[in-house]
């Protein structure tokens, strides 16, 4: 059930051969392709070790066949601990000693806008995996800059569609002080109040990431008497929320509406703690079954022993986006592949994406769905797949966000 190299790199009939360019493959010889990628391992491992092991299984499997434009893919992997200017450091690393031909990853949006001003500055080209602020692609968004997720937007524009069918009119948020967070936020509000003139929002809690006070939190959304509640916290952060709402009682008779909460990495921790009936977006990896998911989930669980989590995917789309693009290009000089990536399309466990010509956003989708306490575990269910081609702005909207 292995994704073989055909899989990963002819998603659409544009895609060129890796072989198309053989007076380019000679000059640049038999030595790797070097991508140099930077994550939160040791910061955020929930997700950056799946994410990793993604990464591995599609460098693995294009290796196993002829490789990219006759050549192997090498992989140069740090940890930036989450901070900025740890990622920009290594940055310089990877391609001053290392001299990598792509840089890729980040997991923390701050991180992410850091490493994408590394590349505009060093003009280096950059494949941003995980960080969800659109700033990457839209205010701060530049020829060298590409991101694969979903972003804040698109993840609210996906939660909104439920959440404007909801009889709530009083809103409240929480999420964590930082550009993720604040983003996500923002763009929720704006496009509930498109759809629902008649909500207000009558509290926000922005608590630091990862030093959650739960149950102050917690007291403050219940002294707001709010009728639903947008959640934007993850990880450690989200369990701590969880249980003290559930202790206190916060969301009973209240509609949740809740970024990422249904991705395997964060949602397998709430256990039997897992509230009912939250609105979510994620991965329901125990009930997929596409070709494409299915094929992936076989080849990931001979590997590593375990289910895919959303990293994982993220992992594994990511080295795909970036050997489509070069394939298509034919070559790894920045310029060309500035020129070359967009409009590229791929394959990846959740179908085929293209990569947008006008902002260098992919069009990977995610799930949206409800929670669920199944045999003591938490599940995602009543889920349907959001292609992100239908959950992003107009063309002229864009315009209006992103420098020329």
């Amino acid at each position: 059930m292995q994704l073989s190299r055909r899989t990963l790199l002819a998603a659409s009939a544009t895609l060129a051969s890796p072989l198309a360019a053989p007076s380019i493959v000679r000059a640049q010889g038999n030595a790797p392709i070097r991508i140099g990628e930077i994550n939160s391992y040791t910061a955020a491992p929930a997700f950056t070790l799946p994410y990793r092991n993604g990464l591995q299984l599609a460098v693995e499997q294009i290796n196993a066949g002829d490789g990219l434009l006759g050549r192997k893919i090498e992989l140069l992997i740090r940890d930036d601990a989450g901070k900025p200017a740890d990622a920009v450091r290594l940055a310089g690393e990877l391609v001053t000693d290392q001299k990598v031909d792509v840089l890729a990853g980040g997991f923390l949006s701050n991180v992410g806008l850091a490493l994408s001003d590394y590349a505009l500055q060093n003009k280096k080209l950059f494949i941003a995996g995980e960080p969800l602020t659109d700033a990457l692609v839209w205010d701060k968004g530049h020829r060298y800059g590409f991101r694969l997720r979903p972003s804040t937007y698109m993840q609210a524009a996906m939660l909104v569609e439920d959440a404007a069918k909801l009889p709530a009119k009083r809103w409240a948020t929480v999420a964590p002080n930082y550009e993720y967070g604040t983003s996500t936020v923002k763009w929720f509000k704006q496009l509930l109040l498109a759809k629902r003139p008649d909500v207000v929002f009558v509290a926000d809690q922005l608590p630091t990431l990862g030093k959650i006070d739960a149950g102050a939190t917690v007291a403050a959304l219940e002294q707001a008497k709010p009728d639903a509640i947008l959640n934007v916290t993850f990880g450690p952060d989200l369990t701590n929320f969880v249980r003290q709402g559930n202790t206190r009682g916060l969301f009973e008779g209240r509609a949740v509406v809740s970024v990422l909460t249904g991705e395997p990495e964060y949602l397998d921790p709430l256990a039997e703690e897992t509230p009912d009936g939250w609105y979510v977006t994620g991965y329901p990896n125990t009930s997929v079954t596409d070709p494409a998911n299915t094929a992936f989930i076989a080849a990931y669980k001979a590997k590593f022993n375990e289910l895919p989590k959303m990293g994982s995917v993220v992992g594994y789309a990511l080295i795909a986006s970036i050997a489509a693009g070069i394939a298509k290009t034919g070559s790894v000089e920045t310029e060309a592949m500035a020129s070359g990536f967009p409009g590229t399309t791929f394959a990846t466990p959740f179908g085929k994406v293209t990569w947008r010509a006008q902002d260098h956003q992919s069009t990977l989708g995610t799930y949206v769905g409800r929670t669920a306490l199944k045999n003591g575990k938490g599940a995602m269910v009543d889920w349907r797949y959001v292609d992100g081609a239908d959950a992003l702005p107009s063309d002229a909207m864009v315009k209006t966000l992103r420098p020329a």
